[in-house]
């Protein structure tokens, strides 16, 4: 497990005013957010429950507290989000144990950031059981230190993970190069003051300020992370 105490002494990207890189997990690195929707379906069929497709647009990218409770009050199902939360988190550990893939550019990336020794975090809405069992596949060592949603009082799409991120890296949020691929990620890092690279997976996000959209992470690497910081050196 990666630890998510703050790591000693200041850590820097020599060279450029990036101190630090924060990503997500779920989307972004590894190829899970359908699993998520398909686990709700299925266990919302346990319950003799229909889900509505567009409902995944609602529940895509935010803490597992607001999408059950969205779902169980949107059906009506008989099941406290307890209850509820068990059941997917044991059917989403179901599914990564058969099968984790890696999204398209996110083994590159971390190796790159790995090898150059650029400060990392993983920063996630997901349950702490559920970010140990990817870092089996991703490699704890590529990450300085992890941060999971049921491990601060505020998740996503409030700032609060980005920002124990940062300060846990030794980094100023607004040196931070955070990569999304959700609004509500996007939204916690954008509220946190970090820079931005949204790769979208279930909905569109739109460009703007301080924000930079692309369509795979085989068009990041540090050079291209490097360059969201130009307007500071």
């Amino acid at each position: 497990m990666t630890s998510t105490v703050p790591a000693l002494g200041t850590l820097t990207a020599e060279g450029s005013a990036l101190q630090a890189v924060l990503l997500d997990m779920d989307g972004t690195l590894v190829d899970t957010e359908g699993f998520w929707w398909d686990v709700e379906v299925e266990v919302f069929a346990t319950l003799g429950h229909t889900l509505d497709p567009s409902w995944r647009h609602v529940v895509v990218g935010g803490p597992m507290t607001r999408s059950a409770g969205f779902l169980i009050e949107a059906t009506g199902a008989d099941i406290t989000l307890a209850e509820l939360t068990v059941l997917l988190n044991e059917g989403f550990e179901d599914r990564i144990d058969r099968a984790l893939p890696l999204m398209p550019g996110a083994a590159r990336l971390l190796a790159e950031l790995h090898e150059q020794s650029i400060p990392t975090a993983l920063v996630s809405a997901s349950h702490r059981r559920i970010i140990d069992r990817v870092l089996s596949v991703l490699g704890a060592h590529h990450f300085t230190l992890t941060v999971a949603g049921d491990e601060v009082s505020r998740t996503k799409p409030f700032p609060d993970p980005y920002l124990l991120a940062a300060a846990g890296l030794d980094a100023r949020p607004e040196r931070c190069a955070v990569v999304e691929d959700t609004a509500t990620g996007v939204a916690a890092a954008e509220a946190a003051g970090c820079r931005v690279v949204a790769v979208p997976s279930v909905a569109p996000i739109s460009p703007a300020a301080g924000r930079t959209v692309v369509t795979s992470l085989e068009e990041v690497d540090l050079a291209f992370l490097r360059g969201l910081m130009t307007d500071m050196l």
